[in-house]
């Protein structure tokens, strides 16, 4: 048995440390698991140093992982070499099953939509440096030509970036017009000027959290619930990252003390459990989850 759960683990690490995406869903359907199972595994490969990765829905172990970066410094391949293999397969016989099996398995690890153009390497770096020297140094830089998604303008920020985030890819900045706390994306940037202006507004700087329910914002509020043992065992299934902040309260009974971004996730959790759970001095906790009751009773249920 020991060996079989170890075949699933080993399975689960080399289906999300390839070069896409899954769901708990795809991964359920794949290795015939549960998803309780599978939150279970993620979790172990986080305690075990592992960088699981979670955008959106999708799930994917993070190459910068030690284990797997050590495991790649051994045998893997230099992108200069990655792309001289890529251009002399891309040259050969095209319907040859083994030109197609090693094509196939390089786009399994390696994304040629970033390695095949060296100079956006070269640029994405450079661009980071800068912000790397302004964080440190604490000035303020101006993002040329950024473009937003929501807005959809191509614009010029002013900010003051004080923290890297997913990966180096998105920069938490505070935009001096707005004196709102942004997070914005390195892809999207044209360009990017170190200035002399030092920061200004440190004080308001928020740092983006993400709780246990994986709702994000710039505020936490503190919450209590006190669980039997059905809502306790479906809350560490669902989201194994709350066993860390639960202790034992009496017989068959356990207390729940966390942080949480929004009233959506754990209200969700709450309302689904509501007679299995009671609030401990969570007053908007409470507003929140009465509130929905009473929408409900009404027949108000978008409010």
């Amino acid at each position: 048995m020991r060996h079989d759960k170890l075949a699933l683990q080993l399975d689960l690490m080399l289906m999300l440390a390839e070069n896409r995406r899954l769901t708990i869903d795809e991964i359920c359907g794949q290795l015939g698991l549960q998803r309780r199972n599978i939150y279970y595994y993620l979790e172990f490969f986080r305690n075990a140093g592992f960088i699981v990765e979670k955008h959106g829905a999708y799930y994917s172990l993070s190459r910068r992982s030690p284990f797997i970066s050590k495991l790649c410094d051994a045998v893997n391949f230099s992108e200069d070499e990655v792309v001289l293999i890529k251009r002399l397969l891309d040259n050969a016989e095209t319907n040859d099953i083994l030109v197609r099996s090693l094509k196939h398995k390089l786009l399994k690890f390696y994304d040629f939509n970033i390695i095949a153009d060296p100079s956006r390497l070269q640029d994405e770096k450079r661009k980071m440096d800068i912000i790397y020297e302004a964080i440190k140094t604490e000035h303020a830089i101006k993002i040329i030509g950024y473009s937003s998604p929501h807005s959809q303008t191509v614009s010029d920020r002013d900010v003051e970036p004080f923290c890297l985030m997913n990966g180096n890819r998105d920069v938490r900045a505070f935009e001096l017009s707005t004196r709102m706390n942004k997070t914005f994306r390195l892809s999207r940037m044209k360009d990017v000027r170190f200035t002399d202006t030092p920061w200004s507004h440190t004080s308001e700087h928020r740092s983006l959290f993400t709780d246990v329910f994986n709702f994000a914002s710039e505020n936490l509020t503190p919450v209590t619930l006190r669980l039997d043992r059905l809502s306790y065992n479906v809350l560490i299934e669902e989201y194994p990252r709350a066993e860390r902040d639960i202790t034992a309260d009496g017989d068959g009974h356990w207390t729940y003390s966390t942080q949480v971004c929004s009233m959506l996730g754990i209200g969700r959790f709450v309302l689904g459990m509501y007679d299995h759970i009671e609030m401990i001095d969570s007053p908007e906790l409470q507003r929140y989850v009465t509130n929905k009751l009473n929408c409900f009773i009404n027949g108000n249920h978008k409010q």
